[in-house]
């Protein structure tokens, strides 16, 4: 099992489109790449904790690719945009990759640069502390299927 995160929006949207993958065993919606320790939605909501809304995903490479994640990543959201995804603005919300390696981080940096726009603004920077968002965040669209989001 390997491990990853990424931001790209609110994470009730990203961890509904990862779960879809096969290989992918398990998915937290949390916050990381902020100051605050232990923060609250409530306290990410408003900016000014530094986290990202992000969603830490546990796979099978032997099943699911990093690369095959990276190009889901891509295809979920709109890289181009700084600390927007659809109606949600603020730093919490911005595109980045969290790697684990430095493989994962030049299969980040490859897959960016394969892209061949020089409008994307993806943060690739190493994982930080990662707080587990509150449980009713969890698998948030399986409970509410008619809740909207950017990756739907």
């Amino acid at each position: 099992m390997q491990k990853t995160t990424f931001a790209a929006g609110c994470f009730w949207g990203v961890e509904a489109e990862f779960k879809k993958l096969k290989g992918v065993r398990s998915t937290t919606c949390g916050y990381t790449g902020g100051q605050k320790e232990n923060p609250t939605y409530k306290e990410v909501y408003t900016g000014e904790t530094g986290h990202a809304e992000a969603v830490e995903i546990e796979f099978d490479e032997n099943v699911i690719s990093f690369e095959e994640l990276l190009n889901a990543f891509w295809n979920m959201h709109d890289p181009t945009t700084l600390n927007r995804q659809g109606p949600d603005v603020g730093s919490q919300y911005r595109s980045a990759i969290f790697y684990f390696s430095d493989e994962q981080k030049k299969l980040a940096e490859n897959s960016r640069e394969a892209l061949k726009n020089s409008k994307i603004i993806t943060e690739i920077v190493p994982a930080s502390k990662f707080w587990p968002a509150e449980d009713y965040h969890q698998d948030y669209f399986d409970k509410n299927p008619d809740t909207y989001c950017h990756t739907k």
